[in-house]
């Protein structure tokens, strides 16, 4: 059976089983309804003069919003704040895991717990959203372009009602991520941040286009549009490749006679992934991100410090970049923490008579594993900061000319377009290139699993697709 084939195969089986095709219907009932609100602005806006602002803004915290709310901000609409909150609010809560006994004593309580947990982030994502609410608000009444105010009738009414308008939004689209992820294919958060990036593409199709009429790039132009596809096309296929490499440890279980029957004897492997934190370091590394630049917005025109600080933090400068790989590395550590526990897996493996060839049960055991672990994870964090910064060099450049003392010697001597970029809106940038091709992997994986559990052949003929939770 041909490739096409086997995949026209592979829809037909979902769509003929009456509870996977409504759990993908649903999923896509609910992501419809995600984009119908990304056209309801929010009223006293004047829209065309919002969308000049985020023209000029690109590369800064309002581009980074604009990202994951997937193009709602730059036109303000009731769903501008998008899943942010909800993603700080979530970093927040599971930092507090590990230093609030309390909350430590709910996540060992299993479901219960869960749910307690749960409930904490949705208050937390409420307060969040209000507050960002606010600060878009009160920043919008104090910006004018060409002389021109951004805010119809500015004043604590609009506050107010932008306030209730995005706070509500926000909320509701925490709803239909939930939704999704109880009732539908794949985990709703990030089926909705996928949704928001990949309506750029005929935007990004559209950029590159008018870049090839008008000759951007003068007679280098042609070599430089065939070099951004096939360089898009590379980092594809890297990411493919590392989101499914992983170490396999050989595990050996003893054989135990129990009654007349004689068991294990088998040799197993343990799988640790290059990347267990999957999008998750690069969305909070993001997001993170996002907190100081909303006060630097906030604050920059009424303290000369917070105006410097947000210039040392836009996009492409060295100390953001530097910021952004520290937290992309700290939260692959920090992700891996908590949801890996090597000694609890060496005492289950000692448990129930496993061991690694070569390697002492016990505290051994785990000191290997932990070993491992650390070395895969900082290789995994390496990999998630070269995939989300290549592309924002190549757009903004990294600009090591404003670096303290050897500033002037780089913008001497170092080539322009590795400086300022090449200016071009690449398909994606690195963080949304990585959650596109992540989460899309992550729900062919879902479907493979639901078509081969009611004994259907998957997408592939042989083995099954590996993705970033097998």
């Amino acid at each position: 059976m041909s490739p096409l084939r086997k995949l026209v195969e592979a829809f037909r089986n979902i769509f003929s089983t009456p509870d996977l095709r409504n759990r993908v219907l649903f999923t896509l009932a609910l992501l419809g309804v995600y984009r119908l609100g990304a056209f309801i602005p929010t009223p006293g806006i004047n829209t065309a003069l919002l969308q000049q602002l985020f023209e000029q803004s690109k590369g800064s915290v309002l581009g980074i919003f604009d990202l994951f709310s997937g193009g709602n901000l730059r036109r303000l609409t009731i769903f501008a704040l998008g899943i942010m909150p909800y993603i700080t609010a979530s970093i927040i809560l599971q930092l507090m895991v590990v230093v609030w006994p309390y909350l430590e004593r709910l996540q060992k309580e299993g479901e219960l717990g869960r749910r307690k947990i749960t409930q904490y982030t949705r208050y937390l994502t409420i307060i969040l959203s209000a507050f960002q609410s606010f600060t878009i608000a009160e920043t919008l009444t104090r910006q004018n372009l060409a002389g021109q105010a951004l805010v119809y009738h500015p004043g604590p009414r609009f506050i107010l009602m932008t306030m209730l308008t995005l706070t509500t939004g926000s909320a509701f689209i925490m709803w239909l991520g939930e939704q999704i992820s109880d009732r539908g294919i794949g985990n709703g958060m990030s089926l909705i941040i996928f949704a928001g990036i990949v309506v750029g593409l005929p935007r990004a199709v559209g950029d590159l286009w008018e870049k090839a009429k008008t000759q951007q790039w003068g007679s280098f132009t042609p070599i430089a549009l065939l070099g951004l596809i096939a360089l898009m096309l590379a980092v594809v296929a890297f990411i493919v490749f590392m989101e499914g490499g992983q170490r396999r440890i050989p595990v050996q279980y003893a054989k135990r006679v129990m009654g007349r029957k004689v068991m294990g004897g088998q040799m197993t492997y343990l799988p640790l992934r290059v990347n267990s934190g999957g999008v998750i370091p690069p969305i909070f590394a993001s997001s993170l991100l996002t907190f100081p630049q909303t006060l630097a917005l906030f604050f920059q025109k009424k303290s000369p410090f917070f105006e410097k600080f947000a210039n040392q933090i836009k996009w492409g400068e060295p100390l953001y970049t530097l910021i952004y790989v520290t937290l992309i590395i700290f939260f692959a550590f920090f992700y891996v923490g908590i949801i890996f526990n090597p000694t609890e897996l060496a005492d289950n493996m000692r448990k129930y008579g496993g061991f690694i060839p070569g390697i002492r049960p016990g505290r051994n055991t785990s000191e290997y594993i932990n070993r491992i672990l650390t070395r895969l994870t900082f290789v995994g964090g390496i990999y998630l900061a070269i995939v989300c910064l290549l592309p924002e060099w190549m757009i903004s450049g990294i600009h090591l000319q404003h670096l303290w003392l050897v500033g002037n010697w780089f913008d001497q001597h170092m080539w322009r377009f590795v400086l300022d970029g090449l200016n071009v809106q690449f398909y994606f940038g690195g963080t949304s290139l990585l959650i596109v091709v992540g989460v899309a992997m992550d729900t062919v994986q879902q479907l493979e699993a639901q078509l081969v559990m009611r004994n259907y052949d998957g997408f592939v003929r042989k083995g099954r697709v590996r993705g970033r939770r097998s």
